[in-house]
């Protein structure tokens, strides 16, 4: 049995960052890190009312979130305002979305951070295809995303 080799690791590393969808995982992993960690402090450690922090932490992420993946998830490299513009609209759906989970599982007794998985759950499916196909679509002709 052969046995695994540092170029060998390397490799598979270097196979699974080749694809989008294993990097916007991993830039999405630290937005919500960045958006969770935010909302932690102004929530429980600040006392801001959680109708104000979620939708204010969520808000904040977007420059982190916006820069990680243009920049390493998609590696866009078209005009900046076009995709702000889209990414935009994107994220205040996805705050309306968000703020609307939190409060529902908040309301329902559950815990806001359960809230904020759930929201997380379902704006992350989305997003992948969004960022891919609308936000940061490649113009007709040139290479395909990897």
């Amino acid at each position: 049995m052969p046995s695994e080799t540092p170029s060998s690791r390397g490799g598979v590393l270097s196979g699974l960052w080749s694809s989008s969808l294993v990097r916007y995982l991993v830039m999405g992993g630290l937005s919500f890190a960045f958006d969770f960690g935010l909302l932690f402090l102004l929530y429980d450690v600040a006392g801001v009312p959680l109708t104000i922090a979620t939708p204010t932490a969520f808000l904040a992420s977007f420059v982190v979130t916006y820069t990680l993946q243009r920049l390493f998830a998609f590696r866009a490299s078209d005009a900046v305002a076009p995709s702000v513009v889209r990414y935009a609209l994107l994220v205040a759906a996805n705050t309306v979305l968000t703020t609307g989970v939190v409060a529902l599982a908040d309301s329902i007794g559950w815990s806001w951070v359960v809230g904020k998985i759930v929201a997380v759950a379902i704006t992350t499916v989305g997003n992948y295809f969004a960022y891919r196909h609308w936000v940061f679509a490649r113009p007709k002709g040139s290479p395909t995303h990897v």
